[in-house]
Order: C-alpha cells, then sequence, then structure tokens
C-alpha cells in the first residue's frame, strides 16, 4: 500500500525512559517523515543511524499527566516574571485537551507511535477529527480563553505545503520572542503532548505564523481577519 499522506510518519524509539512519576517520557529516538513508498522500500538504515546518534542538543519529552511537574518547572522557567499558578494552568489545559479531543475524534491507539495513521482514517472520512492544526487551533482557543497575565502564545508550523506539515504551539513570557519559548504538540504523541524548548526540536524547525493563530481565534470569535474573508 502506498502512503503520500500529510505527516504520515512511521517511528522507531531507541529508549523511552521514565524521568520521574509526573508522566514525562524522555524519547531519545525521534522519528522521520516518510516517503510516499511501499512498505519494504524506506531507508531503514538511515533511521537506525539516527537511533544510534541522535543529534546533538536535541531532546523531546512527552507529557501524559496533567500535573506533569517537568513541563510546569520549564514553563516557569521561561523568565522570572511567568507565575507558577499560569505555568500549571497551561500544562493542565495542554494535557486535559489532548486527552479529551482523542476521546471525541475516537483517536486509533497506535496513534502515539503512529500519528499519521489518523490522518489517514480522516481523510478516509472514517475519523472527524486529529489533524495537527486541529489539535492546534482547539488548543490555542482554550489557552487563550484563560487570560493569563505572564504567558502568551504563538502558533508554530514546520515544513508547511508539504506531506510533512506540522502545526503546534509555542508559550513564551510576555513580549519575549518566539525561539525562547516551549513547544506544546498535541499531535506527534497523540493523546499525549510532546514539548521541548522550541529551538531544540529533533525532527521539526519550528517557525511562527502569526496570521494563523489570528485566524483560529478569530473563527472561534466569529471575527475573520480581513485578508481571509
Amino acid at each position: 500500500m502506498v502512503f503520500g499522506l500529510r505527516s504520515l510518519r512511521f517511528r522507531l524509539l531507541s529508549r523511552m525512559e521514565m524521568v520521574d512519576g509526573s508522566g514525562i517520557i524522555s524519547l531519545n529516538m525521534f522519528s522521520r517523515p516518510s516517503s510516499p513508498l511501499a512498505p519494504g522500500m524506506f531507508a531503514i538504515v538511515p533511521l537506525l543511524l539516527l537511533a544510534l546518534f541522535p543529534p546533538p542538543g536535541k531532546e523531546l519529552f512527552v507529557a501524559t499527566s496533567a500535573n506533569n511537574s517537568a513541563l510546569v518547572i520549564r514553563i516557569k522557567a521561561l523568565s522570572p516574571t511567568v507565575s507558577v499558578d499560569d505555568a500549571q494552568r497551561v500544562t493542565y489545559c495542554a494535557v486535559t485537551t489532548g486527552k479529551e479531543l482523542a476521546r471525541k475524534w475516537r483517536v486509533v491507539g497506535v496513534a502515539s507511535w503512529l500519528p499519521g495513521l489518523q490522518n489517514l482514517y480522516v481523510k478516509l472520512g472514517w475519523r472527524k477529527g486529529g489533524l495537527c492544526f486541529q489539535y492546534s487551533t482547539e488548543l490555542l482557543i482554550r489557552l487563550d480563553a484563560l487570560k493569563l497575565q505572564t504567558l502568551e502564545f504563538h502558533w508554530a508550523e514546520s515544513q508547511p505545503d508539504t506531506v510533512s506539515e506540522n502545526n503546534a504551539l509555542v508559550v513564551t513570557a510576555r513580549g519575549q520572542p518566539f525561539e525562547k519559548g516551549v513547544l506544546l504538540d498535541s499531535w506527534r504523541c497523540q493523546p499525549h503532548v510532546a514539548w521541548t524548548q522550541v529551538t531544540t526540536d529533533p525532527e521539526y524547525h519550528w517557525k511562527e505564523n502569526k496570521s494563523a493563530a489570528a485566524l483560529a481565534l478569530g473563527r472561534a470569535n466569529n471575527e475573520i481577519p480581513e485578508k481571509h474573508r
């Protein structure tokens, strides 16, 4: 069977390490976008080399608990101006939203490892949701509704308009550059939240898209930006 789906990926993990009891997993082998090739034609050697020699300075974590202490600490560390309460509320909202949407969209059990499979189900009409932009849109709306005083949120995109496109959110302290923020990716390990410092993601290179954020929030408030009407 030939897969040419947006963001469809096959992932190998060389190690999954429980860092603490709060539900954070450190992934030391990372996924790569698949090519539209038949099974048996995937480039196994590069994947194995990546497993043995992960990129230096790169890391990815997975939050499975709404009280994930590591994510709370990392968000709080963005700036002395960030309140612990705001960091806790973001963590809780991100994790619970991912799980709620996974139930609503009946995310397939192996989507944590093969998120592209959920994309396939959506494209075939077997599921109503589970695409990266759908997760990001819903999470952005909910985080924006919290009206937090010490944090702000940005729309992040990687490889737009390609089969490997991904969308996520980045949280920063108020007035802080996008590149300093913490990435929240609800799609990659659904129903859990993959997170890292935005510039240390081992798989994606992220850029901010302010118009996408405005469009998502505008639609939620029935206020579509003029250029998107």
